[in-house]
């Protein structure tokens, strides 16, 4: 194995983890999870085998959109601590091997950011042209709205500026004017005061809409996408391992603009929203061809990136790039009532509802996540099954507090629950039933199963860095594909029905097969072809490690 790959590329054999510190322990008992209830965790994060925290908006705000709307990008919210206490997290964070992104949120501030009261307050005014603003905006249809019927349009009219100001998400969050060079370089003040702090990279907020130049009038005739090329060599020159991880969704061929040139030289990370989506319509459908389909729509990407694999995220699971009727399919399967469904576009529950609690299921659309090529992406209390409450309004149904224990308040806060950021699932997923306590006691838990599959995906780069291939395979509702890498080939297969399956596994090119090993049970094959067969039951998996004649294997 290269040393470049080992070392320079430490994101792409982990395991991110995303979690929102308001929501995730409260240590001084006020009801809001603080920095200090954050570090009382890591160990557990640790032993989880996380590899990289993503850390959600931690910075003052007026919290009207749980966060992303900052009021100062330089720090910490007093609800949750202090900077000296966030130094404490990464520090405690790397002393357990642990590296900490933080979540880049410069596409907009909020309209209480005192650059936008400057602004809006005197047309002098130095920070005037670090947002966007018109007398009469021009109807221009490529300004659409983020979030349809919440918005009201993406101009609004304000009183003191006597202008009006563009949003492309709620009118409390003004654009910046990305085009004006004072605003990237405060952006490049921003990202090197955390990198400064420990900071080992970045997950950047709505990257299109962050180097959109469409409603700035008279905007330069440069290529955004330069900027962006720009931000990456700014944050490899102060730190050369720190890393960007962008939110595009969008498809495939235009994800790949955001990768760069051939050798990578704009995000290190994209997240995989197309592979997302169609990976919901092949669950709903129970057709793994639809899987098959949405890999070979992937373009190749560089050595030095990578993609970041999810099945659920801290926002709606968004189904946008689907039909109308493929979409219609997933919300008859997983979102039926109109009240799971938000934006006419995505579900606002997480995967055990959605699976109305099979286990099976469950496990083998996690399994099939971490096999495939690109880096796992976990949100918090997805490894125990926490489910939402839809009683919370639109994406806060799946940002309810962690659920630690059976005690009230769920073990995340000794204060009144009405003090909570939001209310705890009650039922079958709510911390009687669902926490993480409990299932550290029992083997044959959730918890136990994920620390298994992480390990055993930490211990294998293959699936990390190596190149990877579907192998065609019967029935329909079977996927099958390898990853092969510096001599070592992994063979993942997995059932998307809920009854048994027997499928043939040819392994061309490969003469020099002598067995396989069941990396996720016990079972040894001896090969005396290069083909196997076996019986999957109802959503089963299977990952095999293919072992050659002469050839030295891991434990």
């Amino acid at each position: 194995m290269s040393l470049r790959a080992t070392s320079d590329q430490w994101w792409k054999n982990g395991l991110i983890y995303c979690l929102d510190v308001e929501t995730f322990l409260d240590w001084n008992g006020d009801g809001m999870g603080d920095l200090s209830g954050l570090s009382e965790r890591i160990d557990y994060l640790a032993g989880l085998g996380v590899t990289t925290m993503w850390l959600m908006p931690f910075y003052p705000t007026p919290d009207r959109d749980d966060g992303y709307d900052v009021t100062d990008f330089y720090r910490v919210d007093d609800r949750l601590g202090t900077l000296g206490e966030f130094v404490e997290v990464v520090r405690t964070a790397h002393d357990r091997g642990i590296r900490v992104i933080i979540d880049l949120v410069v596409n907009h501030t909020s309209d209480k950011h005192p650059w936008f009261q400057s602004a809006r307050a005197d047309r002098e005014s130095p920070f005037r042209d670090w947002y966007v603003w018109s007398d009469e905006p021009v109807d221009d249809p490529a300004l659409t709205e983020t979030f349809p019927g919440e918005q009201g349009g993406v101009w609004t009219y304000d009183e003191s500026a006597g202008q009006y100001y563009l949003h492309r998400f709620y009118p409390h969050q003004p654009d910046l004017n990305i085009a004006n060079p004072a605003v990237r370089e405060e952006i490049a003040r921003i990202l090197g005061f955390w990198m400064a702090l420990g900071v080992s990279g970045f997950r950047v907020d709505a990257v299109p809409f962050l180097l959109e130049l469409e409603g700035i009038t008279g905007a330069p005739a440069i290529d955004p996408h330069r900027y962006l090329k720009e931000l990456r060599a700014f944050v490899q020159r102060r730190r050369g391992d720190a890393i960007l991880l962008g939110e595009v969704n969008l498809p495939p061929k235009q994800q790949r603009e955001f990768f760069g040139d051939e050798d990578g030289d704009e995000l290190h990370l994209v997240f995989n929203f197309s592979l997302m989506q169609r990976i919901y319509l092949a669950l709903a459908r129970r057709d793994a061809r639809i899987v098959e389909d949405a890999l070979a729509a992937l373009p190749a990407v560089p050595f030095d990136s990578q993609w970041a694999n999810f099945l659920r995220n801290h926002d709606e699971l968004t189904l946008d790039q689907l039909s109308d009727s493929e979409r219609q399919e997933v919300f008859d399967a997983f979102g039926p009532d109109p009240e799971m469904q938000v934006y006419g576009r995505g579900l606002r529950r997480r995967l055990p509802s959605m699976f109305g609690g099979d286990q099976r299921r469950l496990r083998m659309a996690y399994s099939l996540m971490f096999s495939l090529p690109g880096v796992p992406v976990l949100f918090y209390g997805e490894e125990i099954g926490m489910g939402e409450n839809l009683a919370e309004k639109a994406r806060a149904a799946v940002r309810t507090p962690m659920q630690w224990s059976d005690e009230p308040g769920s073990g995340f806060s000794t204060a009144d629950p009405s003090r909570f950021p939001a209310r705890l699932p009650d039922g079958e997923y709510g911390p009687l039933a669902v926490n993480a306590a409990a299932q550290r006691r029992d083997p044959d838990s959730l918890l136990n199963w994920f620390e298994r599959l992480i390990r055993r995906r930490k211990e294998l780069p293959t699936i990390g860095f190596g190149e990877w291939r579907v192998i065609p395979t019967e029935p329909r509702a079977v996927f099958a594909h390898r990853c092969d890498w510096d001599g070592s080939t992994v063979v993942a297969v997995h059932n998307f029905s809920p009854e048994p399956s027997r499928v043939h596994v040819p392994l061309q090119g490969d003469e020099d097969v002598v067995g396989l090993d069941d990396l996720l049970g016990r079972e040894r094959v001896q090969l005396d072809r290069p083909e196997f067969e076996l019986t999957l039951e109802g959503y089963g998996y299977r990952w095999l490690l293919v072992r050659r004649r002469g050839q030295r294997l891991p434990p």
